[in-house]
């Protein structure tokens, strides 16, 4: 398996490459949407990334403040963002258990495909580490604010099929209170080179066998809860 702390760190642009190929169908939008109205809300965002989450929110809502560890993913982000004409949006360099957010000033804290990385990167004390992210991310919501987490439920696999150290991670969530479902986010390339390029990048070698001409399929899982209380 690739190092993704590297990837993280070192390949925003290629990183960029994969993930704006992912949900050629639209899926992530639709669930969100589902969920919680967006428009007119503010929102706080961790693990922003290359800004793929931030960009699909920034048209409905009020404000949206991204944030990543990485400021060489948020550059791509916010060029992304100013090419796209949003002038709603800010960026800065933070993580999810300390945020430079203030008590109560987000509709929606959301956060996609990263508070996994406190499971990935601490084996055996990620349970502390993902409640001081909720507790945190639960300090800057409004009354009635909302926690979205999106996370994978497996790369490859046309039926959700999560990687076997994340199961408990998503109990955890469970246990404490989300809800959650699933959808599909096939990645969709515009060459076989590009899709076994790209695929292996990122997820290894091995990945190259799922490809399905230019289709990765791939569920993705969502995971939501509102507080009515502080």
């Amino acid at each position: 398996m690739p190092d993704h702390k590297a990837i993280y760190n070192e390949e925003a642009v290629n990183y960029e490459r994969l993930v704006s190929r992912e949900d050629f169908q639209g899926n992530i939008l639709k669930a969100i949407q589902a969920v919680l109205p967006l428009q007119g809300i503010d929102v706080v965002e961790t693990g922003a990334g290359t800004g793929r989450v931030t960009r699909l929110l920034a048209p409905f809502v009020h404000s949206i403040s991204a944030y990543d560890t990485a400021a060489h993913m948020l550059e791509i982000a916010a060029d992304s963002l100013t090419r796209g004409g949003w002038h709603n949006w800010s960026t800065s360099v933070a993580e999810h258990r300390h945020l430079p957010a203030g008590d109560g000033s987000a509709d929606l804290c959301i956060s996609g495909w990263s508070v996994c990385y406190l499971v990935d990167w601490n084996r055996q004390g990620w349970k502390t580490d993902v409640a001081q992210a909720l507790d945190e991310m639960k300090r800057i919501l409004k009354p009635g604010g909302w926690i979205v987490l999106i996370e994978t439920q497996g790369t490859g696999f046309t039926a959700p099929h999560p990687p076997e150290h994340l199961v408990e991670y998503y109990r955890f969530l469970n246990e404490h209170g989300f809800q959650s479902t699933w959808f599909r986010t096939d990645y969709r390339f515009e060459t076989l080179e590009m899709a076994k390029e790209l695929s292996s990048f990122f997820f290894g070698e091995e990945m190259v066998a799922k490809i399905e001409g230019v289709i990765l399929p791939e569920c993705t899982g969502l995971w939501w809860k509102r507080y009515s209380e502080k």
